[in-house]
């Protein structure tokens, strides 16, 4: 038998035999990390979380009457858009030719019968559906003898994936493999005539550092704010705190992350940016998402149980203010801002509770001005590019007349964070601290010009979504930070 061996096709590399002279056996096609790069039971059960939260309330009653069962019942209460899904593209197109060389194609999957209909009607290539319903799950051994009884021993070609498919190739005629699990390629070339090898030879390492989203964590860089300014960030033993707390809200901010891009799959999948996401491009599986998130809450949790308990108390109720807003409060319009301003003043709050040094009101009042202004970026930004028609945006609480009030309030915000600013260099509390307090009028100026520009870049469409982001890549705001820094330092 020929074979076309280091054919690529994208980042994939594919091998395939030559056309085989027996068209007329059927070719039986797994879904999950097959014929798509996710896994729809996971995919629909997040789905109806973001729907209701309270479901998973039932999920242990409905698995008590078995996964069919289980997946009979989200699937009785949720829709998935199965035209965003991330399909293994170089596979897709294997099954395409195959389909116009006359072959038939039967979709067989333990995912709910209802995701299966649809699929096949999207996709328009299979004849038919071996899928799961109420009463049975099809997995295992349960499809192997569906597919055994229906086409015989060795009647069929069978193209999956995973360890469970290692008993369906043992009956099926030939085998095809698509970036098959760890271990499970090597046992099938020993043991099975391959047919066709699909394999991307993706490491996890890098979309998993990518999902945890680490550059991000620069802004937890605001629990050392306190400490800063409070001129005690040359303490060893504050500063050890500081940087315990820092690494307890990246880890337990990474893990919100995660669960965001869970709920937000098909969004992220419409979004022309987010689409590439580890979770929402099928780079990272699912159940690899699932796993991280109580591994990174709990290592945020044991961090942040050396520090005072205070720091705790803000770290969990940073975590439930997140959970809120993933579920529900991102879709309601200015709540959903006002969040996000209070989850980076926690930032600095948090701060103060692991250094133990009070926060001033001019710091708390600043803080929340500003990162007002700065959380209104990025919901501006965000909306800028889906502002299309009369119609309210998917996933929002707003309507594309809304975006010129969001950078009014925006603008005037920001406003407002000079203003306190220029009212805390006049302050008592400024002169018993700094020795040249007059030089941190400067400060104003620089602050003005940097949210004047931010602004114009946001409403000239150049601003990246997040302008956490925007300033790590910006010179400009590393020369205004900079500047600054000396400021404050020639004052002190």
């Amino acid at each position: 038998m020929l074979e076309f061996a280091g054919k690529r096709e994208g980042n994939v590399n594919t091998k395939l035999h030559a056309a085989d002279p027996a068209a007329d056996i059927p070719l039986c096609v797994d879904v999950d990390g097959t014929l798509i790069s996710t896994d729809l039971l996971y995919e629909s059960a997040f789905a109806l979380l973001k729907k209701n939260f309270f479901a998973i309330l039932y999920f242990p009653r409905w698995l008590a009457r078995g996964k069919a069962y289980f997946k009979q019942q989200i699937a009785d209460r949720v829709d998935l858009e199965v035209d965003l899904l991330p399909f293994n593209e170089a596979f897709l197109g294997y099954l395409k030719e195959e389909k116009a060389r006359g072959r038939t194609l039967i979709l067989a999957t333990a995912a709910n019968v209802k995701f299966a209909e649809q699929l096949m009607a999207h996709l328009g290539i299979f004849s038919g559906v071996v899928a799961s319903n109420a009463d049975v799950n099809v997995s295992g051994h349960r499809k192997r003898q569906i597919l055994v009884d229906r086409y015989g021993e060795n009647g069929f070609d069978y193209a999956g994936n995973a360890r469970v498919d290692l008993e369906i190739w043992t009956h099926a005629r030939k085998a095809i493999l698509v970036n098959p699990e760890p271990g499970v390629r090597r046992e099938a070339e020993s043991r099975f005539d391959i047919a066709g090898l699909f394999d991307s030879n993706r490491s996890l390492l890098q979309p998993m550092i990518q999902a945890l989203r680490l550059h991000q964590w620069l802004k937890n860089l605001l629990v050392f704010v306190p400490l800063l300014m409070s001129h005690q960030i040359l303490d060893p033993r504050l500063f050890g705190q500081a940087l315990l707390a820092f690494l307890a809200f990246g880890f337990c901010a990474s893990s919100v992350y995660l669960l965001n891009d869970l709920l937000d799959l098909p969004s992220d999948r419409r979004h022309p940016r987010k689409r590439n996401r580890p979770l929402a491009s099928g780079t990272l599986a699912i159940k690899q998402g699932v796993l991280l998130i109580p591994i990174l809450l709990a290592t945020a949790l044991a961090i942040a149980w050396l520090l005072p308990v205070g720091y705790l108390w803000v770290l969990i109720l940073y975590y439930l203010m997140t959970l809120a807003y993933s579920f529900r409060l991102k879709q309601v319009a200015l709540i959903d801002v006002l969040v996000l301003a209070g989850l980076y003043t926690m930032r600095i709050i948090a701060g103060a509770a692991a250094t133990q040094i009070m926060p001033s009101f001019w710091l708390l009042a600043f803080s929340m001005f500003l990162f007002y202004s700065l959380a209104l970026v990025k919901r501006y930004s965000e909306l800028l590019p889906q502002q299309t028609g009369n119609t309210k945006v998917a996933g929002r609480g707003y309507w594309p007349v809304d975006l010129e009030g969001l950078a009014q309030a925006g603008l005037a915000s920001g406003f407002l964070a000079v203003l306190v600013l220029a009212l805390y260099v006049n302050s008592d509390q400024v002169a018993s601290i700094y020795t040249h307090p007059e030089g941190i009028w400067l400060l104003c100026p620089i602050l003005l010009y940097w949210i004047n520009r931010i602004w114009l870049l946001t409403r000239r469409g150049e601003m990246h979504e997040d302008p956490v982001v925007f300033a790590i890549r910006d010179h400009r705001s590393h020369w205004l930070v900079l500047i600054g820094g000396l400021v404050l330092w020639a004052s002190i």
